[in-house]
């Protein structure tokens, strides 16, 4: 279990300090991989009025990518007990989701969050649930036209997925039906660890692809350096969901801008703090994504972006 140092809590400090909400925010994902998300967090809870330490007590647990410690962690939160539980990643929402139906829940996750049974409905969530959407599904079509622009001829694109996450089974049904329809043979490889990731880098070397596609998973994100790597050792332009992942040296990315997302969550964490409630706060959409191209790793791996593609961008990493 990791505690972050400025946020946990002594029992000798909580007698000393007046009564505070405490705050517990569970993620799928280690804390090294999450810092700037979390740091964006706190600045939308700050726009509220909420600082940690002073106004409200953050607790944090991090499951490490291990999805099977969430259950026993949410469980940990509802008794100690947490007056809100912000929730990083669809595994770590929905074990807070079966962990609880009274502690209000923000969420931000890629899955669909009415289809995964957290919501009732975008625009009236009707339970203890409410927060972001990524969207990551859908723009897997997007992510594969993007594939075809950069790598003209395209015919073989591996897509790599996590096969114990959520996002897994949607997001391969979104990608599978445009790859289909571009005439493009989608073959799926499967990792829930480093370990597996390196072995599904290997055996997709033996396949040749002409690009490769790598699935939203929050597990995947903390893996950002990890994917650069072993893409440019097998020298294939690869297409990513989030812009840490061109960030730390992948070719493309396009995608919701993470931090953003976790600003609206910590906005959301104090509006609830406040008295709203989830049931009646919609579920936030992104409006607008964002296009990363990094242009020394495609200089590295002798690809040339299209003048149309590079015009697209957001952001052009040099």
């Amino acid at each position: 279990m990791a505690l972050s140092g400025g946020a946990a809590w002594s029992l000798t400090a909580r007698a000393q300090r007046p009564p505070m909400p405490v705050v517990a925010v569970l993620s799928a994902l280690a804390q090294q991989a999450t810092a700037h998300l979390l740091t964006a967090w706190r600045k939308g809870l700050a726009e509220t009025g909420y600082i940690d330490g002073r106004n409200v007590l953050v607790e944090f647990r991090f499951a490490s990518g291990q999805y099977g410690r969430l259950p026993e962690l949410a469980d940990e939160l509802v008794k100690q007990p947490a007056d809100l539980i912000v929730t990083m990643g669809p595994p770590a929402a929905l074990a807070a989701k079966i962990a609880t139906t009274t502690i209000p829940i923000v969420f931000i996750v890629g899955v669909d969050p009415v289809g995964a049974g957290l919501v009732a409905s975008f625009n009236r969530p009707g339970g203890n649930a409410t927060g972001m959407t990524l969207i990551t599904g859908p723009l897997g079509q997007k992510r594969l036209e993007i594939v075809r622009e950069l790598v003209p001829g395209v015919k073989l694109v591996p897509m790599l997925l996590n096969p114990t996450s959520p996002d897994a089974i949607p997001e391969l049904r979104d990608v599978q039906g445009a790859a289909q329809a571009l005439g493009i043979e989608l073959r799926v490889f499967q990792a829930s660890s480093p370990t597996e990731i390196d072995a599904a880098f290997a055996a997709l070397a033996e396949q040749r692809p002409d690009a490769l596609l790598v699935g939203s998973d929050p597990f995947f994100t903390g893996q950002a350096e990890h994917f650069a790597a072993l893409a440019a050792r097998l020298r294939v332009p690869a297409i990513y969901p989030f812009r840490e992942f061109t960030a730390a040296g992948g070719l493309v990315s396009y995608g919701t801008n993470l931090a953003n997302a976790y600003r609206q969550a910590g906005i959301y964490t104090g509006r609830i703090l406040k008295g709203d409630r989830p049931a009646d706060l919609p579920v936030v959409q992104p409006t607008a994504f964002e296009l990363v191209i990094n242009l020394k790793t495609a200089k590295a791996l002798n690809i040339e972006i299209p003048a149309t593609l590079h015009a697209r961008s957001d952001e052009v990493i040099e």
